[in-house]
């Protein structure tokens, strides 16, 4: 595939052999974005862990201090007594039965899916639809819970789940180019402290392998990893 002239121009303007701080990537993903729209940054980071074993399939949450700069789609999944609370916290979709028949012939419209306990063994038959997609919730992840308006306003506050992967790598959007570049620091040093807090002692070896930040279609910026681990 041939580069556009925006993404070549990029390309000169990272060195492939440099690692930057967070605060210079975080001014240079600004820089070489090369799309007309409000582009997500994103964080890729390669874990010195094993996936395989239960104790190092790293999970968890984090609360970006100024918001993923995207509105989430939240649906709610519980029993009658509870939908208005959801409602008032500003939940996109609030039911049970009906969505879970949608869900079944193949809608996932949606970007965070909360229940309560309570209906769990229902949604529990979903898993091989909601799973693959991150969508399963979790109470490892704050999405199984009795106080769905908390859950839906950290949601909708900034709050994301992220996973390490088969290959040993987290993904995360910490915010868009219109951001600035202070705010994208501030979300992607919140991220990071995560991952670095949730370091299983099984882990050995090095554990924060590599780390770029990228805009949507931008090259990659390679972040020094020594300044995280200290």
């Amino acid at each position: 595939m041939s580069l556009t002239k925006k993404r070549k121009v990029a390309q000169t303007k990272v060195d492939n052999n440099k690692a930057y701080s967070l605060k210079e990537a975080s001014t240079l993903v600004k820089e070489i974005n090369c799309t007309k729209f409000d582009s997500s940054v994103d964080v890729h980071i390669r874990l010195g862990v094993d996936p395989k074993k239960a104790d190092q399939a790293i999970r968890g949450t984090v609360t970006l201090p100024h918001g993923t700069g995207k509105t989430k789609r939240v649906l709610v999944l519980c029993t009658p007594d509870k939908e208005a609370d959801a409602k008032a916290a500003g939940a996109d979709y609030v039911g049970l039965d009906e969505f879970i028949t949608k869900i079944e012939g193949g809608w996932v419209d949606v970007d965070v899916i909360v229940a309560t306990p309570a209906v769990m063994p229902k949604i529990g038959k979903l898993g091989k639809v909601l799973g693959p997609r991150n969508l399963m919730p979790n109470p490892k992840t704050g999405t199984v819970t009795n106080d769905v308006a908390a859950a839906v306003n950290e949601v909708k506050g900034g709050k994301i789940a992220f996973k390490v992967d088969k290959a040993g790598i987290i993904h995360a959007s910490v915010g868009r180019v219109s951001f600035s570049s202070e705010k994208i620091a501030a979300n992607a040093q919140e991220f990071l402290n995560a991952i670095v807090k949730a370091k299983p002692s099984t882990a050995k070896g090095t554990y924060l392998k590599s780390i770029y930040m990228a805009s949507t279609m931008s090259p990659g910026i390679s972040i020094d990893t020594k300044s995280f681990m200290n």
